[in-house]
């Protein structure tokens, strides 16, 4: 009876409003291992998918969970309301090298309009 109690149902709801899931997982299970479960499963068709775990952010009750926290350790009060649990799923898009981040927004300020119409 104990081994139904550990386990916790979790349905993952990606950003273009889809899911994936629910599986059960153990509460030693880590959020890192999730992340790695969700990109194994992360729909082909959809475009900018995450190509590491650290593309992935998890969000379960307000919080963003850490990869290293097990279920356990991230559990809230929330979850023993129903018996399926969702988490968000954010991913984080491509991040441009620091000096061209920087020298596009010089641009784009040195691009504006200055005109006064009056």
């Amino acid at each position: 009876m104990s081994v139904v109690q550990d386990q916790l149902e979790i349905r993952f709801r990606l950003p273009n409003g889809s899911d994936i899931g629910p599986k059960k997982y153990t509460e030693a299970t880590t959020v890192s291992t999730l992340k790695e479960s969700i990109l194994a499963e992360w729909p082909k068709e959809l475009e900018s998918g995450p190509k590491t775990i650290n593309d992935l952010k998890l969000i379960n009750a307000g919080k963003i969970l850490e990869n290293n926290k097990t279920l356990a350790e991230c559990r809230s009060p929330i979850c023993d309301l129903s018996g399926i649990t969702t988490m968000h799923v954010v991913v984080k898009p491509p991040s441009l090298e620091r000096g061209t981040e920087k020298d596009a927004a010089k641009n784009s300020k040195g691009n504006r309009c200055r005109c006064t119409i009056l």
